[in-house]
């Protein structure tokens, strides 16, 4: 990959709501793209995205195109079942792949990348490097500082996730709902209703979402008998993904000393002032690639506990823009 004169990047599943955001913040953040390719189905074939005022056709993805073209990146963002098969022909062919997916998040051999939280172990890949689900990541951004600080006794989540992190269906459910029409995308009405389920219900009870969100915590926080819990839920809200987090740390804290870590630590915007009722909200963080915490506060039920609130925008910074820094983190 030659970082002073630009890479070849492909774009796997360009159509879709994550792929045309890959395309916006690869332009927004000037990567030195020489050559940009756009891949989907038959069914979006020969539409066109916009970068930098040119139109490029998408393409149809098949086998072929890895043997065919020579990418030093792609990124992915396709389900899991397109990814297992085609991420595969990518690596073998000399191409970086960043994957969205849940493919290869919990893969020993794949790293599982936040580049605020553990960029360090991106020299780890063979060819594929997993992007985290779109909660782990500003959970982690939150979650590290105090690890550093103060170590991590148990933690507790509970989010309430916007329907775009179910696709464009998940915005037309809440647009057909708000109608009063029936849902397609969700097992309930969304509009002004909370669902507490994503993905499908396991044997112990918690969700798909929910085991993914507790392992790949561990993963990236490289804490894997760290005690975590997590219960998700979907609500009617656009875009932004919000979360609780209740923390045990293993040594006692300051609560200014946190504002201050907050303050300083790496892809945070600390918006806690609940005088002026500042604090986070899906509203505040939607359009932006920041993590905001706020709403901090001693847990007095138990030793060495904090509360706060956690916001994020889950197509940027939980999907797409993370994987644009991971692309950043490799080629600049």
């Amino acid at each position: 990959m030659n970082k002073l004169h630009g890479f070849s990047c492909a774009i796997i599943g360009a159509s879709g709501m994550v792929g045309g955001m890959f395309i916006k913040i690869l332009e927004e953040r000037g990567l030195p793209i020489s050559q940009l390719s756009l891949y989907a189905s038959a069914r979006s074939a020969g539409q066109t995205l916009l970068y930098k005022g040119e139109a490029i056709s998408i393409q149809e993805l098949t086998p072929s195109i890895f043997s065919e073209n020579k990418f030093d990146v792609a990124l992915f963002a396709v389900d899991s079942n397109i990814s297992q098969e085609y991420a595969p022909l990518a690596a073998k062919s000399g191409c970086i792949v960043v994957d969205n997916s849940s493919a290869w998040r919990m893969d020993t051999a794949v790293p599982l990348i936040v580049p605020e939280v553990n960029a360090k172990d991106l020299p780890q890949h063979n060819g594929i490097i997993a992007n985290p689900n779109c909660c782990a990541t500003p959970a982690v951004v939150a979650l590290k500082p105090l690890l550093d600080s103060y170590g991590l006794e148990r933690v507790v989540i509970s989010t309430y996730q916007s329907v775009s992190g179910a696709g464009v269906g998940g915005i037309t459910d809440l647009e057909r709902t708000n109608d009063n029409e029936e849902p397609i995308q969700f097992p309930h009405k969304i509009a002004k209703n909370l669902i507490p389920h994503i993905d499908s219900f396991l044997p112990c009870g918690y969700t798909g979402e929910e085991k993914k969100l507790m392992e790949e915590v561990q993963k990236i926080l490289h804490c894997p008998t760290l005690p975590i819990t997590a219960t998700t839920v979907r609500v009617p809200v656009d875009y932004g993904h919000s979360l609780s987090i209740n923390v045990t740390l293993t040594n006692d804290f300051d609560l200014e000393d946190v504002r201050s870590i907050f303050a300083n630590a790496p892809g945070v915007v600390l918006y806690d002032d609940t005088a002026n009722n500042v604090y986070p909200m899906p509203i505040i963080a939607a359009g932006t690639d920041s993590v905001y915490i706020g709403r901090l506060r001693r847990d007095n039920s138990y030793k060495n506990s904090l509360n706060m609130w956690v916001v994020a925008d889950n197509i940027r910074k939980g999907a797409a823009t993370n994987a644009v820094q991971i692309v950043e983190a490799l080629v600049c």
